[in-house]
């Protein structure tokens, strides 16, 4: 008699009802724990600490030692609900109606986790002795600073003899339907703040005052009119968006001292952090020596951009999601960031999840039939990653 399917749904409702508002366990990493040890995988518990931010919790489960070894990542931490008399249904409570799981975490990405979890439990039980290693990373970091999280699982991972082949993250990647978007990369980001310094005055002698409105509006204007660049194969062009201009000046009557602006840019893999900030220093160069002044430049360096070439792995993925969808998914590198930005430094990766509609919102929901939908295309992925001996 054939093996009934594991059924990804009370393992997401278990989840959710695990209240792991990140940086909290909140019990989710010990369900799994208990779940993944019961299925014979060697299990590693990982806190780790650093001074001015949030103990975090972690765990690597692994299964086989040798290769091909491949890879889910993943977190079960969660951003908060909200205002919970706002939800449908309670944010903890996992309630099914009309056919979806409602709760916090459902689509990002407790759902995930369920079925990737569930895929592998399945594979292993009708696959016979495995041709290689099934390892999970999850974190309870993703939504918080990603500090204490998989960046240090990863080098804890190489440090220990783990580093995976391939790696898939779960993050909800579709828009539309299932199977629409595969992501192979992620734009970079990086934040800049431009100060100019002034004299304060009048406003009826101007002449007597320094006024650093002009200047660094001057500036602003030409860093948002400037095009970065005309992305490449994998990436839309880079942007710029100017996200605040302040001067801390409540009087009509009261020339400034200092301007302040904030500005993010999202770049493709044209560009690297090193780039953009001479990029911006030659044109706050340029202003200074138009219209003078005092100027200062900080830089918040983000993410990097990355790319994982299309190749064996990723066509691989792409049909194991067409062949259980019947969609042809684009390859994506939209979006903000994610784990994978970690990842990609030990080995190749892509995202591939549910539709990522309600994320973050009041009622964050998942569709029963997409959960377990999701849960066969990582079935498809881990079966046809074994046999191919990738």
């Amino acid at each position: 008699m054939k093996n009934t399917p594991t059924d990804p749904v009370p393992i997401l409702q278990d989840l959710i009802r695990c209240r792991s508002v990140t940086p909290a366990e909140g019990g989710a990493l010990s369900y799994l724990e208990r779940l993944l040890a019961a299925r014979g995988f060697s299990c590693q518990r990982l806190i780790f600490r650093e001074a001015g931010t949030p103990d975090v919790d972690n765990l690597f489960a692994r299964i086989g030692t040798g290769a091909p070894h491949l890879c889910f990542a993943g977190h079960t931490d969660v951003v908060p609900e909200g205002i919970a008399e706002s939800w449908t249904h309670a944010p903890f409570a996992a309630e099914i109606a009309d056919g979806f799981i409602y709760g916090r975490g459902a689509t990002d990405m407790k759902g995930p986790v369920a079925a990737f979890v569930a895929a592998a439990i399945d594979y292993l039980r009708g696959a016979g002795p495995l041709k290689g290693s099934i390892s999970f990373l999850i974190t309870g970091d993703e939504e918080g600073p990603a500090i204490n999280g998989t960046v240090k699982v990863l080098q804890w991972m190489r440090e220990n003899g783990h580093v995976p082949d391939h790696c898939i993250v779960g993050e909800p990647s579709c828009t539309e339907r299932l199977g629409d978007t595969i992501k192979i990369g992620r734009r970079g980001s990086v934040s800049f703040t431009v100060s100019v310094e002034g004299k304060q005055g009048h406003a009826a002698y101007p002449h007597k005052a320094d006024n650093p409105i002009p200047k660094l509006a001057r500036f602003i204007d030409r860093i948002a009119a400037a095009r970065l660049d005309d992305g490449n194969a994998h990436f839309d062009p880079s942007t710029l968006a100017v996200t605040s201009f302040d001067v801390g000046n409540p009087a009509a009557n009261v020339i400034p001292s200092r301007a302040s602006a904030k500005f993010n840019i999202r770049f493709s893999t044209e560009h690297g952090f090193a780039s953009l900030r001479n990029w911006v220093d030659a044109e706050v160069a340029m202003v200074r020596e138009q219209m003078g002044g005092q100027w200062s430049v900080a830089a918040t360096e983000g993410a990097d951009a990355f790319i994982t070439e299309p190749g064996a792995f990723v066509a691989l993925v792409k049909e194991a999601v067409e062949r259980e969808t019947g969609i042809n998914p684009r390859l994506s590198t939209s979006g903000g960031t994610s784990d994978a930005r970690f990842v990609k430094d030990y080995c190749p990766v892509l995202e591939f999840g549910p539709i990522n509609a309600t994320i973050h919102q009041t009622d964050e929901r998942i569709a029963i039939d997409e959960l377990r939908a999701t849960q066969r295309v990582y079935g498809r992925i881990i079966a046809d990653y074994f046999s191919a001996g990738s």
